[in-house]
């Protein structure tokens, strides 16, 4: 291939990037407005992060954190209403969406889709974890879902993993039924034919 048609193919590949980048945002944008359940102090049930691990696996770690940090900023301003202090901002928005993009690291690989959608749940997890028992223990003691939780941390693992691991849940069932008829997108593979 000559260096004229690797220079258009490279260019086309990152406006590629970028335009489906911004699609999928989008797209996680909208569905995070399709609430099936939300708590009372924020965090809500919805697929929201399906476009953006889908992103991260097509097109790896690099665009998928930027692609994810987009996102988290989208949250904050949309959403942020939840937000408590400049701490809570960065941790339960900006940190908690941007680490989402750690799904990239498992980009082409065998079962990465799958394994990538844990991982970045778990990375969203531990942000909201940490924001729980650091910035929100004002609410413990309190009551969530008929038990009343004084310890921080336990309120905080239970509040947060009760709707990101329904979250995580919900992206590999739908990834899981759309794996046969979206294979080729899945892989990539229009991109890298």
């Amino acid at each position: 291939m000559s260096e004229q048609k690797r220079t258009s193919r490279d260019n086309h590949l990152r406006t590629r990037a970028l335009v489906e980048g911004a699609v999928m945002v989008a797209l996680a944008t909208a569905l995070s407005y399709i609430k099936l359940f939300e708590l009372p102090q924020g965090g809500s049930v919805c697929i929201g992060m399906l476009p953006i691990f889908l992103y991260c696996y097509r097109w790896g770690f690099s665009k998928g954190m930027l692609c994810s940090f987009a996102y988290g900023l989208l949250q904050l301003l949309l959403d942020g209403a939840y937000a408590w202090g400049w701490q809570s901002m960065i941790l339960d928005y900006l940190l908690a969406f941007a680490v989402l993009g750690v799904a990239g690291l498992f980009a082409g690989r065998k079962g990465g889709l799958y394994v990538g959608t844990v991982v970045g749940s778990l990375c969203r997890f531990l942000c909201h974890f940490v924001a729980g028992f650091t910035i929100w223990r004002i609410y413990a003691p309190t009551e969530l879902f008929n038990y009343t939780f004084t310890n921080p941390y336990l309120y905080s693992a239970v509040y947060n993993g009760s709707f990101v691991a329904v979250d995580m849940v919900l992206c590999i069932v739908i990834f899981a039924l759309l794996s046969k008829p979206m294979e080729k997108y899945f892989t990539g593979a229009d991109i890298r034919s």
